[in-house]
């Protein structure tokens, strides 16, 4: 399946904006308030669109409630990653590792056989993956911690990847699931900052509202454009060509948040968004 150059643009516009948001949590001050605000924020724009849709089916309403616990255990991961790693060295790790996943399981979750040319995208991505597993400026302890948690993120992506791709088929209107998947995820990540932090997410939510309702709005359009794709196009080439993110993110950590570009990470990042684009290619 080869994907239509619309909807190839606006995946291409998705992985910008998550790369984008990605570097907001990143840079700020209190990386927990600023998931946290981003979930909150995502909530009125998935409001907007729940008014402006059309009925959704019943049997949506399961994978709704399991891409939101999964979702949970996303933002988890993620922001352990990030205490531990660089944005540049977790970020292509976790990526890559969704769309590789997804990849993997397509045959059996959607009817998905991948070509000679895909399998060797996922090998490509396999060692781009690897290479970013060593190096970097941080202590060897803390780079395992950076590696598991960008697994666990990894793996997350697939999971939620999986559910929200069947969730949008089934839904009727892609665009109400959408909006409901923004309602319903919003608050957990915030519930869960305001039980840890107390009267310190309070203080600092004061400070950085900025950062997260612009990281909200850009998350939301972002995987809203990607749950979008899911009902137009087969799942594995949609979450293959999205993880182009990845080297949005590269530059976007060399440049804004002057964390390291040298060589191995260039190739790595390299690597990964190329094996991703080979499993996407026209055969």
């Amino acid at each position: 399946m080869v994907l239509d150059p619309l909807v190839a643009g606006l995946v291409l516009l998705a992985a910008l904006l998550h790369a984008s948001w990605n570097a907001l949590v990143k840079s700020g001050s209190d990386r927990q308030t600023s998931m946290a605000l981003l979930g909150l924020a995502g909530m009125p724009v998935g409001l907007l669109l729940v008014l402006i849709s059309g009925p959704m089916a019943q049997e949506a309403w399961l994978w709704l409630v399991a891409s939101t616990l999964v979702h949970c255990v996303y933002y988890t991961g993620l922001l352990k990653a990030y205490r531990y790693g660089d944005l540049s060295q977790v970020y292509p790790i976790a990526r890559g590792l969704g769309p590789l996943t997804v990849a993997l399981c397509s045959g059996f979750v959607f009817g998905e056989v991948l070509a000679a040319r895909e399998l060797t995208g996922v090998g490509i991505v396999s060692l781009g993956i690897a290479s970013l597993a060593f190096g970097g400026r941080r202590t060897p302890l803390e780079n395992r911690h950076a590696l598991a948690f960008a697994m666990l993120t990894g793996f997350s992506i697939a999971a939620y990847t999986i559910i929200d791709a069947r969730g949008v088929r089934s839904a009727g209107d892609p665009i109400a699931y959408i909006g409901w998947l923004n309602i319903l995820e919003g608050p957990w990540v915030a519930l869960y900052a305001f039980a840890t932090r107390g009267r310190a997410f309070a203080v600092a939510a004061r400070t950085d509202w900025k950062r997260g309702i612009a990281g909200g709005v850009i998350a939301a359009t972002g995987y809203g454009i990607a749950i979008w794709a899911f009902s137009h196009s087969g799942a594995a080439h949609v979450a293959a060509l999205r993880e182009i993110s990845v080297i949005f993110a590269a530059i976007i950590g060399a440049v804004l948040l002057r964390e390291g570009f040298g060589w191995r990470r260039v190739l790595a990042a390299i690597l990964v968004a190329g094996g991703l684009i080979l499993m996407n290619w026209k055969g």
